[in-house]
């Protein structure tokens, strides 16, 4: 998503052979490390060591240093999830789970999954899907219906889902919808249809 990251990792080792990635050698629990990656600037964070009880040290600090942070943890026992939401993760990924129901859904509707994974191993122009903010377009587009806006026809993006300001999300959304505060779009497009989409908008 061309965004600027940093991968903070004790292994040196490990770190040695992953040159094309920033890495900060250092022990990710320690506020230190958490500030020398600059994490009051940051604006996400994936706490994702295989220890439940590393991971709620990380999204404490992690929390603490910057309060508008967007927390994603891993979790390994289901028991851990209460005392992760305490600590500040927003959002919580047991990545065994993910793989169980994922080999499940293969067995009930496998070209949909092979579909799906296809679609994430490609390396040119792959396709993605991106959340838009309506509270971050130009005023001039909110309050705008779909149908209004031509989406599909100036970019060639697909808006997917709708979430509306009470958190209720729409699955292709009818072109009548009217865009609302609070509100966002979910969108499917490659590359080049996301950057229209960016350059339309005037979104970062």
């Amino acid at each position: 998503h061309n965004q600027p990251f940093v991968v903070i990792e004790q292994n040196a080792e490990l770190a040695k052979d992953q040159k094309k990635l920033n890495f900060i050698q250092g022990d990710a629990r320690l506020d230190a490390i958490l500030e020398q990656a600059q994490i009051h600037k940051a604006k996400s964070l994936i706490a994702a060591l295989p220890n439940d009880v590393d991971n709620l040290f990380v999204v404490l600090s992690a929390r603490e240093l910057n309060p508008d942070l967007l927390i994603i943890s891993r979790l390994t026992e289901i028991s851990n999830r209460s005392k992760l939401k305490r600590a500040g993760a927003n959002h919580i990924i047991m990545p065994d789970k993910i793989g169980g129901d994922h080999m499940a859904s293969l067995l009930m509707v496998p070209d949909l999954i092979r579909f799906l994974e296809e679609l994430s191993w490609l390396e040119e122009d792959s396709p993605n899907l991106e959340e838009v903010s309506i509270d971050a377009l130009p005023k001039k587009y909110q309050q705008h219906t779909l149908s209004n806006l031509k989406i599909r026809q100036k970019t060639g993006c697909n808006v997917v889902g709708f979430r509306n300001a009470a958190g209720e999300l729409i699955i292709n959304p009818k072109a009548s919808l009217r865009l609302e505060s609070q509100s966002k779009l979910i969108v499917l497009g490659n590359g080049t249809a996301i950057a229209k989409l960016n350059a339309m908008f005037h979104l970062d």
